[in-house]
């Protein structure tokens, strides 16, 4: 029995790694057209900073990444406690979030309007359970200071979409589902909290937990990988083409080779997948290339503590789009995890682009840093200049989940049953986190080895 999967990025390395913990007496390959493993994790280690290229931690809130970590003997990495405080720029200063329900009624986060809107949610009507975007359901919901303030930035922040685009249901199913259960969020989250006292389980309609990683970075996961799956990883070998052949699929390389497999998975994005497809099944190929993916440029940038007056023992700092600034965010990883910087130093990584200012994320690199730097200097008050900068860009960052984004996974699904063996996995379809990537790979793995035997 011949699996192969295209992509070693994270979902398919640790698919690989599920399968195996699943299936024997199998030949298992992945092929990837990079000259490295890891897709968009890479950690870079220079004149004494540790930086990421793009995700910097993991949630601890489910489980299968910690599991992953620990049957891997890697030493987990707990972020800092100061990495619990989050800011947003409101009116070119930087507001503290609450962190947490009283907190955020009996602050200034919001005007007293504003605060008034939110709790009338309570007696705001149930919507239709028909999908609709970020926007639309938080003003009908929460009003739009709320929404402007808080809920914009969060999804610049971990999407970098356009919240008038993104679908809720896709996006934040959980808060989708508490609507549709309880017919108000307030309610929800009463209810919930009653739960979890009943329970003794913590419960949360949004990304909770605590952020951990590793102490070399986020590559360590992906080189504990690449070790356990050894000569089954094949770099440099990117698909071209497939066809299938009665019982098995015929992979045709662009080098030139070709290969048999009985059980083939593309892990890679989903317009990668799309141009690989078109000729093997056109209506897949097409929705495949509805999912778009905009440009993200991250600038790390390293300098002494002492040249900021600015409060920077935080995780960091998201804008809202009304803010009408040039940058999405800040995060100042070396307060976040301890030894990402020398002694005295910081170093904090702005992210660029997004679907709203994707001409941002292509600047050239001396523009580039000329703006990060100036918007910087006002919203932090540094001052001089830093010793260190490095640019990590993105072409195609975040996959985004625009509404109407479960219907196109309906639709793939059923096309997809017609092909024995083919499956899409990936940050493309069911959650864009590094968790979401590595439960979905022990999901899929368990259903491979169901549909063939143990």
């Amino acid at each position: 029995m011949r699996i192969t999967i295209i992509g070693a990025g994270i979902s398919g390395l640790s698919l690989a790694y599920a399968i195996l913990q699943n299936l024997s007496n199998i030949e298992l390959k992945i092929f990837e057209k990079a000259s490295h493993a890891g897709g968009k994790i890479w950690t870079e280690k220079s004149e004494g900073y540790l930086t990421e290229a793009s995700v910097n931690g993991f949630l601890n809130n489910k489980p299968e990444t910690l599991d992953l970590a620990h049957s891997l003997s890697l030493n987990i990495l707990r972020s800092n406690d100061n990495a619990r405080k989050r800011f947003i720029l409101s009116n070119n200063k930087l507001q503290l979030i609450p962190n947490n329900p009283k907190a955020f009624f009996v602050s200034n986060f919001l005007s007293f309007f504003g605060r008034l809107r939110v709790l009338s949610e309570y007696f705001i009507p149930k919507g239709k359970d028909d999908d609709e975007s970020l926007e639309s359901f938080a003003l009908r919901r929460v009003g739009r200071e709320f929404y402007e303030k808080l809920l914009d930035p969060m999804a610049s922040g971990i999407y970098a979409g356009d919240p008038s685009k993104m679908s809720i249901k896709s996006c934040f199913s959980k808060v989708f589902d508490i609507e549709k259960k309880y017919g108000s969020l307030i309610k929800g989250f009463v209810s919930m909290g009653k739960e979890a006292k009943r329970s003794g389980k913590k419960i949360s309609a949004g990304p909770s937990g605590v952020l951990h990683s590793f102490s070399d970075g986020m590559y360590s996961l992906i080189d504990s990988l690449k070790i356990n799956l050894g000569e089954r990883i094949v770099i440099d070998k990117g698909l071209k083409a497939v066809q299938k052949n009665s019982d098995t699929y015929e992979l045709f390389f662009q080098d030139g080779t070709t290969y048999q497999t009985d059980i083939l998975i593309f892990a890679i994005p989903a317009d990668d997948a799309s141009a690989v497809l078109m000729s093997f099944d056109k209506k897949i190929s097409e929705i495949l290339q509805t999912i778009p993916y905009p440009p993200v440029t991250v600038v790390a940038i390293g300098t002494d503590k002492n040249k900021i007056k600015s409060n920077t023992d935080a995780f960091g700092f998201l804008i809202p789009a009304k803010e009408n600034r040039k940058i999405l965010g800040t995060l100042f990883d070396s307060s976040i995890f301890p030894h990402r910087a020398p002694d005295g130093k910081l170093l904090m990584r702005t992210f660029m682009g997004g679907v709203r200012s994707p001409e941002f994320a292509m600047l050239d690199d001396q523009l580039l840093i000329k703006t990060v730097l100036s918007e910087l200097k006002g919203i932090l008050r540094i001052d001089g200049e830093p010793d260190f900068i490095r640019i990590f860009r993105w072409q195609k960052a975040i996959p985004q989940y625009l509404v109407g984004h479960n219907e196109k996974l309906k639709m793939l699904d059923n096309e997809l049953m017609r092909y024995k063996g083919l499956y899409l996995t990936g940050n493309a379809y069911r959650g864009v986190s590094v968790n979401d990537c590595i439960a979905n790979s022990f999901i899929l793995a368990k259903k491979i080895a169901s549909s063939i035997g143990t």
